[in-house]
């Protein structure tokens, strides 16, 4: 295990009917906030008006801004900038998906810097002062609400990159399993994946002697597996989506990591995908990711072996490391398919006229991932399984 350091301040505020208490949590930062909204879901379910009133009954002065994309825009990022600098605001609230925290996240950092938001992530601007930040989660997936991350895309160059502060954590997070009943069953499986997705960049791993986080690891992905199923057979079982919604918090608010060395190759390859197509994440990411194991296995069985038989109960009875490794793999290419995820390039009429163009994007600031470090050769051999 490597020497590590970890702090993590996002207060959780976990369960039914916690939306109530955001006009109080907000008003701990000042009296103006923005509100952040994606395509109206949030008003279909009945939770704008929850939010509202909560707000209004603290005294707050509520601007907003709505519409923010499924990979959010840079464009957005700017019109929010834009209203938190006439408007003066204290706090920026999310109130949605990972997209929506993360376009708050950009909003927030962007505001007290003077150039274009675009170069926080073009020219990996240092953030020296943010609005605080704070999230309603009504989708399982991203893992925002408790991490300083954020992913933003750029329609004009078709780019799709990530930036990051400990400034940007957010002050709070409301996570109330309910908001998530009447999510699509589609985003749902696209949520379950890239939960799935962000704890494989963590577990996959030379690290030594790490097992408690490993094991931690492995509990939230048998977990995925067993309640991806009870929520797509009933959308409305509260444990289910409870279970699935702190599944994607723990998954990507630091813990599982601490002292390793991580990977995030698979990221940086769809991130390539999704910015010139415009993709689902989820989507391209259960794409991917399979076929990132069997290119990466030449690197080490010893971890795909562990992988195969502690989550997916794969017997290693008379079989190779390979074999066994394999088997476990193709175990997780089932489950996707069983969720209804697509399992190529082609199920979205991506052919390989962009493989190379995608490749150079995925490596323009060098190679990726440490399990196997990958050049733009490799990740073309990549796309090129996923065709």
């Amino acid at each position: 295990m490597n020497n590590f350091n970890f702090n993590n301040p996002t207060e959780l505020l976990f369960g039914k009917g916690k939306v109530k208490k955001v006009g109080k949590k907000v008003k701990e930062y000042g009296s103006k906030v923005l509100v952040v909204t994606g395509g109206g879901s949030v008003k279909r379910i009945g939770l704008y008006d929850k939010v509202i009133a909560s707000l209004e009954e603290n005294n707050l002065e509520i601007y907003e801004l709505s519409g923010i994309e499924p990979n959010p825009r840079v464009s957005s990022v700017r019109d929010g900038v834009k209203l938190c600098k006439e408007n003066d605001i204290d706090l920026v609230l999310a109130v949605g998906g990972g997209s929506t925290i993360d376009a708050s996240k950009a909003i927030a950092g962007a505001v007290f810097y003077d150039g274009d938001a675009w170069d926080l992530f073009a020219k990996g601007i240092i953030i020296e002062k943010a609005l605080p930040v704070g999230t309603i989660l009504t989708l399982a997936a991203t893992g925002s609400e408790m991490n300083p991350n954020f992913v933003v895309s750029n329609l004009e160059t078709e780019e799709k990159m990530g930036a990051g502060s400990p400034l940007l954590y957010p002050k709070f997070s409301i996570l109330d399993p309910v908001n998530t009943f009447t999510v699509p069953k589609e985003h749902t499986v696209y949520g379950i994946i890239d939960i799935a997705a962000h704890v494989f960049e963590q577990y996959f791993s030379h690290t030594e002697s790490t097992p408690i986080q490993d094991r931690w690891a492995e509990g939230i992905l048998v977990t995925l597996k067993e309640e991806s199923m009870k929520v797509l057979a009933n959308p409305e079982d509260y444990n289910a989506r409870a279970n699935i919604m702190l599944a994607g918090t723990m998954a990507l608010n630091g813990l599982i990591s601490i002292g390793k060395e991580t990977d995030w190759a698979s990221h940086g390859i769809e991130h390539a995908v999704s910015a010139v197509y415009d993709i689902p994440h989820g989507g391209g990411l259960a794409i991917i990711f399979p076929n990132w194991m069997k290119y990466v296995l030449d690197q080490g069985t010893d971890k795909f072996v562990q992988y195969s038989t502690r989550v997916w109960d794969v017997d290693p009875t008379g079989k190779s490391d390979k074999e066994v490794a394999l088997e476990g793999i193709e175990k997780t290419r089932e489950w996707f398919n069983k969720m209804g995820a697509p399992s190529s390039l082609a199920d979205y009429d991506i052919g390989n006229d962009k493989l190379e163009v995608m490749a150079e994007k995925a490596t323009a600031k060098g190679t990726r991932g440490s399990y196997k470090v990958l050049d733009k050769d490799d990740v073309v051999e990549i796309y090129k399984m996923s065709l």
